[in-house]
């Protein structure tokens, strides 16, 4: 099946492109060496997931039996510092290192986001892994870890093959 076939079983439109609901509207593609950056902050990042203990299934654990502080502190500076550079972005017209704007789209709250929301916060709790930290517990040499990505992966092609079936 071609692309474009699956495309439009996907729309239900013989021709039409999908349309993401998230398009990506760079202007210019990166380069591998360009790409360089990302790996470093993600490098970053990992080492402080590990260092701030994010990545312990103990302390995801406490986390869920309502015992400690420690996760809301960490989620919740998440929170506010995302808040704030978004305010940032949008207040002084930020740009992207590559000097494009940044467009923030509005969003719709649809039923499905309870459903994935979840699924997404069992899934969390059973593994002790949710995307960031679960790359970050590989690359700390937790190998049982793998299970949970290709859980997460096939979830992830489930979702895409059921799509057009779920509530929305």
């Amino acid at each position: 099946m071609t692309t474009m076939e699956r495309t439009a079983e996907m729309t239900g439109a013989p021709g039409r492109p999908f349309v993401c609901e998230a398009p990506n509207e760079q202007a210019e593609q990166e380069g591998v060496f360009d790409n360089l950056k990302y790996l470093a902050v993600g490098t970053l990042f990992g080492i402080v997931f590990v260092k701030g203990e994010v990545i312990s299934w103990f302390r995801i654990q406490e986390m869920f039996r309502l015992s400690a502080f420690h996760m809301y502190g960490v989620i919740g500076t998440a929170v506010v510092v995302g808040m704030v550079s978004i305010f940032l972005i949008k207040k002084f017209d930020l740009k992207t290192l590559a000097g494009e704007s940044v467009v923030i789209r509005d969003k719709t709250f649809n039923q499905g986001q309870i459903y994935g929301g979840l699924i997404f916060g069992l899934g969390w709790a059973l593994t002790g892994a949710c995307p960031g930290p679960l790359f970050a517990q590989i690359g700390a040499g937790y190998s049982a870890v793998g299970v949970t990505l290709v859980s997460a992966v096939t979830g992830t092609w489930l979702y895409g093959l059921l799509r057009e079936r779920l509530p929305h």
